[in-house]
């Protein structure tokens, strides 16, 4: 889309091929409104939603992005209110019919100078905060964890001030599980790469039980901390739950020191690696938040940084437009091998693409998968592909990386943590209050009606495009700026500033015992 959109009026266009345009009015079109010099809104039509631009016949294409996002079931006229009622799901892409890769040129020239204040580990990977992970290696000493870092917080943590958080890194596996099952590498390696996130400085505490199936050596086997301690609740020196906090906290506390003795200091900006992530997505998600999104992304590649996006069921009906972006055959093939693991496992659990989008995405105007695709991938800009990873594995290269993920917010979310990413970006219309304690999560809105209602949950409002105030360059280049902000600490988040934090999901494709 370049850095506009088609605004006339109280609609967008977004291509010359389109047969429908998005209602951006935030407050919808009446019947009788025009869309057009000559053309009138038949009926009611919400912000978000499609109007139809010309006649529609039954069966014929309806056309949003210059691709065909489904079949009229009906004869639709122009000015009619375009919806999943009326449309039909068309086949999903197949993918050995993928086009191969396209030369477009150079992406633009890179991007030097560009610095924020982060955090050096000895991997040579980089912090924007300074966090205290204490982790787990079953989800029955969940509550432990908790516990400790309740108590830090309250009693420890104003010793240590150049620590920024103590967070509790819970989950629901370890226990229960079938370990020689190919399937829990999935599970096991996220949670092994969770503990190397640049945020944690190499210096994570783990807590186990004692007889967890996945023990705490297993997930600490790749941190390069200089002293690697966990310990097990059930270890016979303990005598009752005080003497497992006391022991707890000794421990904490020679992390503390060590994490403490970190200090800010000036790094490029290719040493940021940010996750790009949407969620509770409408209509207008796919023409304001993620192309501002998309076009920071592009930014960030050209200054040598690592981006990543993510959700394949939100990708998969949008591969034509993502694999002639990819140059290189093999990462090309492994990009086809994950859509195609994730198509046979969907059919395993008798489900279809047809289960996304949610009922509240078709209430902000996206009627089916294809659409919401479309518009999710925006967020990648145009930067080439150079890899992709397979679930729960960590990023290698830098430039735009597509990791495998579900497009659950929350598992997305923990597997982009494992990745690496050392900022989030996540972009919604309908509205999350979504957020993760590990790193900063910037949250943009698509439209400036829920930039308006969620004044204190919302830290970029994309909606200034849709209302003509604002181009897509001009609100790419603020949220990178933004983003270097955030990164070095000068600008807290909404989410941080509230205290609003999800807990982490994993994906576990494999058995339970």
């Amino acid at each position: 889309m370049g850095d506009k959109v088609n605004l006339v009026g109280d609609v967008v266009r977004i291509t010359d091929l389109d047969n429908v345009a998005t209602v951006v009015n935030l407050q919808g079109m009446s019947a009788g409104s025009h869309f057009s010099e000559t053309d009138t809104v038949r009926e009611f039509i919400p912000m978000g939603h499609k109007v139809a631009l010309i006649p529609i016949e039954e069966g014929q294409s309806i056309i949003k992005y210059g691709t065909a996002i489904g079949k009229a079931r009906c004869a639709i006229k122009p000015g009619d209110w375009v919806h999943f009622k009326n449309m039909e799901l068309i086949p999903a892409p197949e993918v050995k019919h993928l086009p191969g890769p396209v030369n477009s040129g150079p992406l633009g020239t890179p991007l030097e100078g560009y610095t924020f204040e982060g955090y050096k580990n000895k991997d040579g990977s980089t912090g924007t905060k300074n966090v205290l992970a204490i982790a787990t290696s079953v989800q029955c000493v969940a509550g432990m964890a908790e516990h400790l870092a309740h108590l830090i917080k309250r009693d420890l943590l104003q010793f240590y001030p150049n620590v920024d958080d103590v967070v509790a890194i819970n989950h629901s596996y370890g226990c229960g599980i079938a370990m020689d099952s190919a399937l829990s590498a999935i599970p096991v390696r996220t949670l092994q790469n969770l503990l190397r996130n640049p945020n944690f400085g190499n210096e994570v505490m783990v807590l186990g039980l004692g007889c967890e199936k996945l023990r705490p050596e297993q997930l600490v086997s790749e941190l390069r901390s200089e002293k690697r301690t966990f310990m097990y609740l059930q270890d016979p020196e303990f005598n009752g739950f005080g003497e497992m906090v006391e022991g707890a906290l000794k421990m904490a506390k020679d992390y503390l020191q060590r994490l403490n003795a970190r200090k800010r200091a000036t790094c490029p900006a290719s040493d940021l690696v940010v996750g790009m992530q949407c969620g509770g997505s409408d209509g207008l998600s796919g023409i304001t938040g993620n192309p501002v999104a998309g076009f920071a992304a592009d930014l960030l590649v050209r200054a040598g940084a690592s981006v990543m996006f993510s959700e394949i069921t939100e990708v998969r009906d949008a591969l034509h437009v993502l694999t002639p972006r990819i140059e290189d055959g093999s990462v090309r093939k492994k990009l086809i091998d994950e859509i195609s693991w994730y198509d046979q496992y969907l059919k395993r659990g008798r489900a279809d693409r047809s289960a996304n989008p949610t009922p509240g995405n078709r209430q902000g105007g996206l009627s089916n998968v294809i659409e919401k695709a479309m518009g999710s991938i925006a967020k990648s800009g145009s930067s080439p592909i150079v890899d992709v990873l397979s679930p729960g594995e960590r990023i290698r290269k830098p430039g735009m990386t597509f990791a495998a993920t579900p497009a659950s917010d929350f598992i997305c979310g923990t597997l982009q943590l494992a990745a690496g990413m050392n900022l989030h970006v996540f972009i919604t219309g309908r509205g999350s209050p979504y957020g993760l304690p590990m790193v900063p999560v910037i949250k943009i809105s698509s439209n400036s009606r829920l930039s308006r209602q969620w004044h204190d949950l919302i830290d970029i409002n994309a909606g200034a495009v849709a209302d003509g105030d604002k181009s897509i360059e001009q609100m790419g280049w603020e949220l990178f700026h933004y983003m270097l902000d955030v990164a070095s600490g000068k600008r807290q988040v909404a989410c941080d500033r509230l205290g609003l934090h999800n807990d982490l999901v994993l994906f576990n494709p494999g058995p339970v015992t």
